[in-house]
């Protein structure tokens, strides 16, 4: 596993486009072929969502703090903010699909940010398929490989409806797999709590800061939200916190010092207080412990 240096800070790799200048969308095939060097081992983010269908697996992948090893027939997914990185040269069988957010912010592809893959609540990235999953899969990639080698006025508009059709399938395997049970209204407003946190982790760290950017009361907040998740509110802030801080933690040698203040703690002493609280052990002895246990 490699670690960034003091002060380096996690690149952001944005969708580079390839030969057909799509800067929106991008698909990546590879049979037999092996992966780009420039990024393996190096822990980085992605500015855009990633789903591979793993055809043929077997090398190693950390999506965050989680190691996969690579299963054939598989779908992995990745979306905005994560720490991936890619471990091992071994040849690949697989095709790849890369879409901005912008991609999903056309018109015509709006409610696709909606799906459960998008959404990806419970932090999940391994599909597993049946033999009639991957038929299915194998057929719409294929269509969308024919039509990404088609540019035109049409091209953006078919990428996105066989992405539609692809992402919704997977979305209904992906809640079969990760159930995730509650009213509709109720579950949207987990969904939107969320991901305000997301948005607003590094400032905001107060149940209300997020009731009133929804416009609702702290107490009907709370109360929702442990009904749909079986957790405080709180906890879902002190969570994401601390997942954020496990990150730099692993990937990074940055100091408890930098790492507090990136997360918008006050001093150093707070934010070791705060994760030992939540997690049991201080930064520093979590990060001496993780990467005892996977090095």
């Amino acid at each position: 596993m490699h670690i960034l240096n003091d002060n380096q800070q996690v690149p952001i790799y944005s969708l580079e486009p390839d030969e057909t200048g799509n800067k929106q969308f991008r698909v990546y095939n590879f049979e037999g072929s092996l992966p780009s060097q420039s990024d393996l081992l190096i822990p980085h983010r992605k500015d855009h969502y990633l789903l591979i269908f793993m055809r043929r697996g077997g090398s190693r992948q950390w999506i965050d703090m989680t190691p996969y090893v690579l299963k054939d027939n598989t779908v992995y997914f990745s979306g905005l903010n994560q720490i991936i990185v890619k471990e091992g040269v071994q040849q690949l069988w697989s095709t790849g699909i890369a879409f901005t957010g912008e991609f999903l912010s056309l018109q015509e592809n709006a409610a696709l940010s909606r799906l459960p893959l998008i959404q990806n609540s419970q932090n999940a990235h391994e599909l597993l398929l049946t033999e009639a999953d991957i038929h299915f899969v194998e057929d719409i990639l294929a269509k969308i490989n024919f039509e990404y080698q088609r540019p035109g006025e049409w091209q953006q508009r078919m990428l996105g409806a066989y992405l539609a059709v692809l992402l919704t399938y997977l979305s209904r395997l992906y809640t079969a797999q990760f159930t995730d049970n509650g009213t509709a209204v109720d579950k949207l407003l987990l969904r939107k709590f969320q991901e305000k946190i997301d948005e607003g982790y590094r400032k905001l760290k107060e149940v209300g800061d997020y009731a009133s950017l929804l416009n609702i009361s702290a107490g009907h907040l709370s109360e929702v939200v442990k009904i749909q998740s079986g957790k405080p509110a709180i906890k879902h802030i002190h969570e994401r916190l601390v997942l954020e801080a496990r990150r730099l933690l692993f990937h990074t040698n940055n100091s408890l010092k930098e790492i507090a203040f990136d997360l918008g703690f006050s001093d150093a002493s707070y934010f070791n207080r705060f994760f030992k609280r939540e997690t049991g052990a201080t930064p520093a002895e979590y990060r001496n412990n993780v990467r005892k246990m996977y090095h």
